[in-house]
């Protein structure tokens, strides 16, 4: 599996040492999921997908075996990534999906909790931000959100979460949006992304993703992701900054 990736891309950097790493260990002829395995890394191991037994759902197979089917392609290889960086909230998800199969089993149909699961797993951002911005991006206000609010940027960090909204940004396009998760990071947090995983890990519950906590964001809309979006008639194009009224998020 070969990967020619700008890890120098601000979207990447939460999960650029990790998968600098990986990179190296499938240069060296790994399989991904060999590359992914490192001791230590996280509480599950990363299995060639042929593992999964025909007819076993996936999320079932990791809960009850502590092993992750893998593709070798870009999109397991950044679940892998993920699974790396926040593995205390990855198993949150997993044990999630597992109480909801156990409790409604595997059909058409995943209901409420399960569909946000997924959505969280597959596009989530998390956003620790100064109040005013908050305000902003929930109201749709994108002029406001950044334009007027363009210096308080800074005091504000943006990561993404879902491995299939990083791999879409291996192309990047400005349609690209991400689902926000609503609840603030905690400024006391920092930057210690340890602790995000821990305090997110414990925020997620059943409950609280059937209540579809999430808020679009354009992500490449965020000031310095973009060179383009220095000037601010890049956020009056009203197919990608959709006001409020019109978006098909649910708030």
């Amino acid at each position: 599996m070969e990967l020619a990736l700008d890890w120098s891309a601000p979207w990447f950097a939460t999960v650029e040492g990790e998968g600098r790493a990986v990179q190296a260990a499938l240069a060296r002829g790994r399989s991904l999921p060999q590359a992914l395995d490192a001791p230590g890394a996280c509480p599950v191991h990363f299995v060639p997908q042929d593992r999964l037994p025909t007819g076993v759902a996936y999320e079932q197979f990791i809960f009850d075996t502590g092993h992750v089917p893998t593709r070798d392609n870009l999109h397991d290889f950044f679940n892998g990534l993920c699974w790396r960086r926040f593995p205390a909230t990855k198993q949150r998800l997993n044990r999630l999906q597992a109480a909801e199969i156990a409790c409604a089993g595997v059909g058409a149909v995943r209901g409420p909790v399960r569909d946000a699961l997924t959505l969280f797993d597959e596009n989530a951002a998390l956003l620790q931000a100064p109040p005013p911005l908050w305000d902003a991006l929930q109201a749709r206000e994108w002029h406001h959100l950044f334009v007027t609010l363009r210096p308080l940027w800074p005091q504000a960090r943006l990561v993404l979460f879902g491995h299939a909204l990083l791999e879409k940004l291996v192309t990047p396009y400005k349609s690209i949006t991400a689902h926000v998760f609503r609840e603030p990071v905690p400024l006391a947090l920092g930057e210690d992304l340890a602790a995000w995983d821990g305090w997110l890990a414990d925020t997620l519950t059943a409950p609280v993703l059937a209540a579809k906590p999430f808020t679009p964001l354009p992500v490449l809309g965020v000031p310095g992701w973009w060179p383009a979006n220095s000037d601010p008639a890049y956020y009056a194009d009203a197919g990608v900054f959709r006001p409020r009224r019109s978006d098909p998020f649910t708030s």
